[in-house]
């Protein structure tokens, strides 16, 4: 019998926008913490918290998704394609 692929994980964070460089500060906790060069202003913040953790996760832009909090500095992010465990993983790997 084939396994079915995971459908995703969420994980909630927090963004510092207008930081001095894109960077994924803390990982752990309730909680990631990001910082993105980018201003909150017509959803520039929140295209960079894509784009940083994309690149962080090697998965597409496509499967990152903000779900809630498109207007506040805390957010919960959808991710496709990958188990609560490989998130996890991959985010620790990226910020050490």
């Amino acid at each position: 019998m084939a396994r079915k692929p995971p459908e995703g994980a969420r994980l909630t964070v927090r963004v510092q926008p207008r930081a001095s460089r894109d960077e994924i500060v803390a990982v752990g906790g309730a909680e990631l913490r990001v910082r993105v060069t980018a201003p909150p202003a017509g959803g520039a913040a929140n295209d960079a918290v894509r784009d940083l953790l994309a690149r962080a996760l090697h998965c597409p832009r496509s499967a990152v998704t903000i779900e809630r909090g498109h207007a506040a500095r805390t957010k919960v992010v959808g991710v496709a394609g990958l188990s609560p465990d490989d998130l996890r993983l991959r985010l620790t790997a990226a910020a050490s």
